[in-house]
């Protein structure tokens, strides 16, 4: 695969965290991409990818990276309170979300902003690692669409499956050793178009939200070799909480590390 150029100004923080992160990614993983070429090149976009590890945002990275662009994260504002990580973070130009009503709004329109200034952002519209039993994608947030609708750009699906291996749900260790396979396959741009002129309120997003998840769950499908359940994983029907492991107290109250959708 010919590693496209990247046409974005770098920072210090992406320039330094790139380098190291790939190049612990190309000594740990074996990766595959598939369809990588369906990343746009240029102009604003969204990619939308199903949650399975922590370590899922190093993996996106490294396909988008690949592909000549440079991602913008909706990330966790918790990350941002470390020292160094929050001095990378906002070098890199990463966003953070906040779970309160104000603070995901502030996020949301800083995502819109990005996107209309023709820069790719990384959405995960579960909003957490999926707590589906098999490790499908689940019932989605409405942040990938909403973005998508406001500005009229693509919204890029990827069905992503691995990573797990590598560091399993809400596990401290990862498994280095056997090098672990890692696949991203890319679909082409999801069809909003039926949701254009419609206004933006709850309908519209939950109806736009599942076509996302359909297809980066018909991806997911594709890599595995499998039928998807019938019907999406839903934690608020299933009684567990909505952020953070969902086997602990503590982290049922907020413990999760991993980088959220927007709202």
């Amino acid at each position: 695969m010919a590693v496209r150029p990247k046409y974005q100004r770098k920072g210090w923080a992406l320039l330094v965290g790139g380098a190291i992160i790939k190049a612990a990614l190309l000594t740990f993983t074996r990766h595959t991409w598939v369809h990588g070429e369906r990343i746009p090149a240029r102009g604003g976009c969204v990619i939308a990818l199903n949650h399975l590890s922590h370590v899922d945002p190093l993996v996106a990275a490294h396909i988008v990276w690949d592909h000549g662009r440079l991602p913008r994260y909706l990330a966790k504002d918790g990350l941002f309170r470390n020292r160094f990580l929050g001095a990378l973070m906002r070098n890199a130009r990463q966003i953070p979300v906040s779970r309160d009503g104000a603070a995901a709004a502030d996020a949301f329109g800083a995502a819109v902003e990005a996107v209309e200034a023709g820069e790719c952002v990384v959405v995960y519209p579960e909003g957490t690692l999926t707590r589906d039993p098999g490790l499908w994608p689940m019932l989605g947030r409405t942040g990938a669409a909403r973005i998508a609708l406001r500005t009229g750009c693509p919204v890029i699906p990827i069905g992503q499956w691995g990573a797990q291996d590598l560091l399993a749900p809400y596990a401290t260790r990862p498994r280095l050793l056997p090098r672990t396979r890692v696949t991203l396959r890319v679909g082409e741009p999801v069809d909003l178009s039926a949701y254009a002129d419609r206004p933006l309120d709850a309908r519209t997003l939950v109806e736009a939200t599942e076509t996302i998840m359909t297809a980066i769950t018909g991806l997911v499908a594709e890599i595995r070799g499998e039928q998807p359940p019938a019907e999406r994983f839903d934690p608020r029907r299933a009684g567990l909480p909505a952020h953070g492991n969902p086997h602990t107290d503590d982290d049922a109250a907020g413990g999760s590390r991993g980088t959220g959708g927007a709202r």
